[in-house]
């Protein structure tokens, strides 16, 4: 596939391929990454750290977008969910997402060129990550597992960034984050899932079936067990813990909104992790106020 010129009259199909009008996936990487900066530096990290990481997010997040649908474009136009999508219908050229998904690429590099250089070899990671996961689902059912990694992946590069270092704090984080992101996108995954069963499509919520809603609920009380271990050997504060309390309750009500697996519903109960992020940032911000 080759790539081919970007033009300026497919302006508006290219932000709806980079997903500019619907932010949910850029605030689900925003909050994680927001808390590994600020649990690095003890606090507000550096203005330029927090600019860089923020346009960061958003890049990558488009560029990972843009990817995801190049390899889904055979196969978007048979799901309900996602059957408008520019490259499904024609809008967009193949060629054409491969540039702009290249373009943002570079980008993403000019901003972390900017930073010190054991971070600018963890980014090959997340470039590693961002690109390879659009493809999993044809080849594991843990497709989830891989986007978690690339949702989590800006959190040792927060501690990188911020210390020279990535001390096993950051790993747990990692690994928390991990945890939560298979099991909100198990919800996100649940809304395709008879579209995604017709195609041959691997997922979690194909994988896990009838047990799903458990699955999810034990995969939430890991990831909040593992953020009390966090807090208490960073030895956070009371607000740290009410953001984190405030955050279980809502994904107890995410469990409520599954139950009948609905597609609205589980689309919803994704939706509703934004907050739980959002709740946990602002309860360690906080903590070091």
């Amino acid at each position: 596939m080759q790539l081919e010129a970007l033009k300026w009259q497919n302006i508006d199909a290219y932000k709806q391929l980079m997903r500019t009008d619907k932010p949910i996936g850029t605030l689900l990487l925003l909050w994680p990454t927001y808390w590994a900066l600020w649990l690095a530096n003890d606090g507000l990290p550096s203005w330029d750290l927090l600019i860089i990481f923020s346009l960061g997010v958003f890049v990558m997040r488009s560029a990972g977008c843009v990817i995801n649908d190049f390899a889904d474009r055979k196969i978007d136009g048979a799901v309900k969910r996602t059957s408008g999508r520019p490259l499904a219908v024609g809008k967009v050229a193949p060629g054409e997402a491969l540039s702009l998904f290249t373009l943002l690429i570079v980008i993403a590099f000019l901003l972390v060129l900017v930073l010190n250089w054991q971070t600018i070899v963890l980014s090959f990671g997340a470039l590693a990550l961002a690109s390879c996961y659009p493809f999993m689902k044809r080849y594991t059912h843990l497709p989830q597992v891989v986007l978690g990694a690339a949702f989590s992946w800006a959190i040792p590069m927060a501690f990188m960034a911020s210390q020279q270092q990535v001390p096993a704090i950051a790993w747990w984080l990692f690994a928390a984050n991990l945890i939560w992101t298979v099991a909100y996108d198990t919800m996100y995954a649940m809304v395709d899932r008879d579209d995604d069963l017709k195609l041959g499509v691997k997922s979690t919520a194909v994988l896990f079936g009838q047990f799903d809603r458990h699955i999810i609920a034990a995969l939430n009380i890991t990831f909040l067990a593992i953020m009390i271990s966090v807090y208490q050997v960073v030895e956070a504060t009371f607000w740290a813990y009410l953001g984190l309390a405030i955050a279980a309750c809502l994904l107890v009500y995410q469990q409520k909104l599954i139950h009948d697996r609905n597609r609205e519903n589980c689309f919803k109960a994704f939706l509703n992790n934004h907050y739980v992020g959002m709740l946990i940032f602002f309860g360690l911000a906080l903590s070091y106020w």
